[in-house]
Parts: C-alpha cells; sequence; structure tokens
C-alpha cells in the first residue's frame, strides 16, 4: 500500500489557520500562467475569469471539504496560449461555447453513471501512473520556466524548502512577495501599469456567447473532444485517487467529479468564464504549501470573486507582473508532492512496469498513457506477455 508523502492530521484544523492561507496559493504555478493567456492573449475579460474561478472554488470548498483543487483546462489552455486553431484565431466567445459544451458533456456523464463502471475498469497502478507523469511533467516544465533566471529561481527554491515544515509560516504569500518584487524591478513598467489601474466595481454579466452551427462544431472538434482523455485521467481517475488517499474519512467519487465538473462548467459558460476542471497536480500544490481542508480553497475563491468585483483590472495587470521563474518554483514543487506520494509500495514487476509506462506517456499525452496502461493491464493480467 502506498503511504501518502503528507501526513495528515486526524485532528480537524481551522479553516482560516495560517497554513490554508498559505496553501491557498500553493496551485498559482499552473492557474497564473494560464489566465494570463485567456486575458493577454484571447482577450477574455479578467472579470469573467475571476469570478466564474473564483465561485466554483468556494463551492468546491463547501461540497469537497478537502484541498480539492479547480484548474483550467490544460488543453484548451495551451490552445488560448497559443492562440492557432485550424487557422483561426479563437475569441472570449469561443472559450464560452467550450465551457458550456464541457459542461453538458461532463454532467451526462457523470449523471448517468457509465464513468463509475468505466473506473472500476482502472487499476490503482494505472490510476497512480496517470499521477506520477503528471507529477513529473509538472516538474519539467517548471525547471523551464526556472531556467530562464536561475539566480532568482535557486534560491526562492531552496529557501521554500527549508520553510515548508513550519506550517504556522505562510510561505508561498512571501514567495509570492518576492516573485512580485524581483517582476517590478526587472520590468518597471509593468508596475507602473499595476499603480495606474483603476478600481472600477463591477457587476458580473449574465449571458450566454453567441455562435453558429460552424463555431459550434469547430470548437466542439478543435476544443472539447481533445481535453476529454485528459480530464478523464486528470481531472477524475487521479484526483479521485489522491483526495481518497490522502483524505479517506472524506472520499469522493468519479461520477461526484464529472457531475461538478460539468455543473462549474455550466456556469463558467454562462458568465464569460473558460473551461475548467479539477486537476490532481492542483491539490498537491495546495497540500504542500500546507491546506489540509477546503479553507485553501475557500480562501482563494473569496480573493478572486473580490477581486473580480472590484479590481479586476489592477489584478491582471499584478498577475503579469509576477515574475516566470517563481511561477516555476511553485509548480516545481507542486510536481514533486504528486509525484512522491505514489513512489514507494509497488513489489510486483508487473505493477512496476505498468506505472513506468503509463507515467512517461502521460509526461507526452495523459490519453496517451491512460490507455497504454489499461492495455499492457490487460494484456499482462491474461499472461500473454511475463516480465
Amino acid at each position: 500500500m502506498t503511504q501518502p508523502l503528507v501526513r495528515v492530521s486526524r485532528a480537524v484544523p481551522t479553516w482560516f489557520a495560517p497554513s490554508e492561507w498559505s496553501g491557498a496559493f500553493g496551485d498559482l504555478g499552473t492557474l497564473v500562467p494560464f489566465l494570463l493567456a485567456y486575458v493577454a492573449v484571447a482577450k477574455v475579460p479578467a472579470a469573467g475569469l475571476l469570478f466564474t474561478f473564483g465561485m466554483a472554488m468556494i463551492a468546491v470548498a463547501i461540497v469537497y471539504r478537502t484541498p480539492f483543487p479547480v484548474q483550467p483546462m490544460k488543453a484548451i489552455g495551451t490552445v488560448a496560449a497559443a492562440q492557432v486553431a485550424a487557422g483561426a484565431t479563437l475569441g472570449p466567445d469561443a472559450f464560452a461555447l467550450a465551457a458550456l459544451l464541457t459542461g453538458v458533456v461532463w454532467l451526462g456523464i457523470g449523471a448517468s453513471g457509465m464513468l463509475q463502471r468505466l473506473s472500476r475498469l482502472v487499476s490503482r497502478t494505472v490510476s497512480f501512473g496517470i499521477v506520477l507523469g503528471l507529477g513529473l511533467a509538472l516538474m519539467f516544465e517548471a525547471a523551464k520556466m526556472m531556467s530562464g533566471n536561475w539566480s532568482v529561481a535557486a534560491p526562492a527554491l531552496f529557501g521554500t524548502f527549508l520553510l515548508l515544515e513550519r506550517r504556522r509560516f505562510p510561505v508561498m504569500v512571501l514567495l509570492l512577495v518576492v516573485g512580485i518584487c524581483v517582476g517590478a524591478l526587472q520590468a518597471p513598467e509593468r508596475l507602473a501599469e499595476v499603480i495606474a489601474a483603476p478600481l472600477t466595481p463591477r457587476l458580473p454579466e449574465l449571458a450566454l456567447p453567441s455562435f453558429s452551427l460552424a463555431s459550434l462544431s469547430a470548437v466542439a472538434i478543435v476544443l472539447v473532444l481533445p481535453q476529454l482523455p485528459l480530464t478523464f485521467g486528470n481531472a477524475v481517475i487521479a484526483i479521485v485517487e489522491e483526495n481518497n488517499r490522502l483524505f479517506p474519512e472524506r472520499p469522493v467519487s468519479e461520477s461526484r467529479v464529472a457531475v461538478s465538473t460539468g455543473v462549474m462548467n455550466l456556469f463558467a459558460g454562462a458568465c464569460g468564464g473558460v473551461p475548467m476542471c479539477h486537476g490532481a497536480g492542483g491539490m498537491a500544490g495546495h497540500i504542500r504549501f500546507g491546506a489540509r481542508t477546503g479553507g485553501a480553497p475557500f480562501i482563494l475563491g473569496v480573493l478572486l470573486v473580490s477581486s473580480a468585483l472590484l479590481a479586476a483590472d489592477m489584478v491582471a495587470a499584478v498577475l503579469a507582473l509576477l515574475t516566470v521563474p517563481i511561477l516555476g518554483v511553485i509548480l516545481f514543487l507542486a510536481g514533486s508532492q504528486l509525484a512522491l506520494g505514489v513512489c514507494e509500495g509497488w513489489d510486483r514487476k508487473d505493477d512496476r512496469f505498468i506505472l513506468l509506462v503509463t507515467a512517461g506517456l502521460s509526461l507526452w499525452n495523459v490519453g496517451i498513457g491512460f490507455l497504454a496502461g489499461i492495455a499492457f493491464q490487460w494484456i499482462l493480467k491474461r499472461g500473454w506477455v511475463r516480465l
């Protein structure tokens, strides 16, 4: 049996302890780059993004009561960053429509009970292989981000490791302050943009995106379908395994996670948001920086909603100011939390082989890694190949 990297105390911690405040910011390594891509490149309004993510985090915290994350869907977010899809540039309506379609798909899958039956075919070895692959992928991506300025990243990474065990010290808050200060020194013009950003209170707008049959087909093919295997592997199977391993007293099911994915995407699509999911790496990030309850996502959700209603433009400017190497440090720690948690307890050679194959291919594509792991699990179980 694999032992959790983090020993979760059976004592009931408070939702607003210093460690929960620190853990609230543990998922920013994946959240911030995609938010920047949507706001800066795809021109998605910051207010709608911040509001929908914040409300989803608050709801998820209340429902699950663990550091259950809410993240941008990575395959769709990558398209936003690259802004190349079928030879056309995608705008805010396309991503809102993708959220609505994603919501309908996952709500239907979760409500039908089909996902629960399908997940029984997936062994713990394949599930943990996906988790290990995702953790390594996050660490590799983090290393690229840190390589731009090791003089900043190396001391920040070393210092953060030294402070992580002091759960009463909000190390993530300190890391963010360092990242913003370094960014201000490197790009004073961005600091000027933060200072000049107006405080303009606004209410969220509830409006369905406009679309045609052609745009609906393009969004389904280019954005929604490629994301499905990744969501199933990372945002359903892996996150359920991670939550139930660390918080056995508060278990969740695959169908329940699929339904919550569907509901929050329908909400996001109706409020000018983008597709979102529950990623295992996000939970690892929250936990690595001290979170043990639903307090961490609740705190971050309240901050995002408040920012959306009062200072969306200023928050977008601050996010742009945060230096990339510090984001890399955050992402590296989240990846290490995810990977180390599944590296013990594999005594059988067959299990180790499936774990490594699934993890290795998941570095390239989670969907391919998932299918390959299932295939090798089936082949070895029937004795067609002996290791």
